[in-house]
């Protein structure tokens, strides 16, 4: 909501830059807290409050969250769990799942202020959280986006309409502090979790996936080779029914050494047009296999 006269708060943080400080005296540092850290203790407008042990649904939900956020996260910004903030004056209490910028915010000696927060609703009253989303955004936390478990539901609270938009399911999460988008289904269905974070992992150039990656590539390299070369054994064996073995052998080895080079080609993004077919149809069985280890070994067509 828009800050009431006389407040005082900390404008959300730019992506490039710190955050940005209000006329008038600063709130408390993020880390001067009124409770007392690691303990289940909370403070929400002077009431303090046990943050229980969550039941099964509120747990699955959290964990699934930080699993996915934590895969988006974008260099130079760091998700965090259970992070205890000074809200306000009056309020001291964790977001289920936060992102924030790296390092230390120069202008309060502090680390910075989150920018994007996840809470997951579900035996909380709506009350609570919005008072929570309410002291949130006067702080200066610039999104907090709810899952509401019983209902199913995505929601991001607006300090402009002081209220909950419902986020359609299929929608996209973009934000400054995620590396690419979230399918907001992936914070609800495991199964899209899993593919929403392998393709993070993938536009992050993640090194294992690309071993991965290669690895298959590899393996798609042999398997088309050693099917190109039975196939032309195959044929070769049927022509030299017809033909004599001796021809028939020959030519199907020249098929399948054919064929092979079209794999390699193709695995290998190599160009196989019209000139480059004329130039097999000429060679032999035995120039054939060098160019096949050519273009193997060179990753190119001769002389190119």
């Amino acid at each position: 909501m828009d800050p009431k006269p006389g407040s005082h708060f900390l404008l959300a943080p730019s992506a490039s830059g710190p955050a940005l400080r209000a006329p008038g005296p600063a709130m408390p540092r993020v880390d001067d807290h009124l409770v007392q850290p690691e303990t289940r203790e909370e403070m929400v407008r002077g009431r303090r409050i046990i943050a229980a042990p969550a039941h099964p649904p509120h747990a699955d939900r959290h964990c699934r969250i930080d699993y996915v956020i934590m895969a988006h996260t974008a260099p130079g910004y760091i998700t965090a769990s259970d992070l205890l903030t000074r809200v306000g004056p009056g309020s001291d209490f964790a977001t289920d799942t936060c992102v924030r910028r790296a390092g230390i915010d120069p202008s309060t000696g502090a680390r910075y202020l989150e920018e994007l927060a996840f809470e997951v609703v579900s035996e909380q009253s709506r009350r609570d959280i919005t008072e929570r989303a309410e002291d949130l955004a006067t702080r200066g936390v610039r999104r907090l986006i709810a899952i509401f478990v019983k209902k199913g539901e995505v929601g991001e609270w607006s300090a402009s309409e002081n209220g909950w938009i419902s986020l359609p399911l299929d929608s996209m999460l973009e934000d400054p502090t995620l590396t690419r988008p979230v399918v907001v289904r992936a914070l609800l269905d495991a199964a899209v979790a899993d593919d929403a974070v392998v393709d993070a992992l993938h536009t992050k150039g993640n090194p294992r996936l690309a071993q991965i990656e290669a690895a298959a590539s590899e393996r798609g390299l042999e398997k088309g080779l050693e099917k190109g070369l039975e196939k032309g054994l195959e044929q070769g064996l049927e022509q030299g029914l017809e033909k004599g073995l001796e021809k028939g052998l020959e030519k199907g080895l020249e098929k399948g050494l054919e064929k092979a080079i079209t794999a390699v080609c193709g695995l290998l993004d190599l160009p196989l047009g019209p000139s480059e077919r004329a130039e097999l149809e000429a060679l032999d069985a035995a120039a054939l296999e060098a160019l096949l280890m050519h273009l193997t070994n060179e990753r190119r067509w001769p002389g190119r």
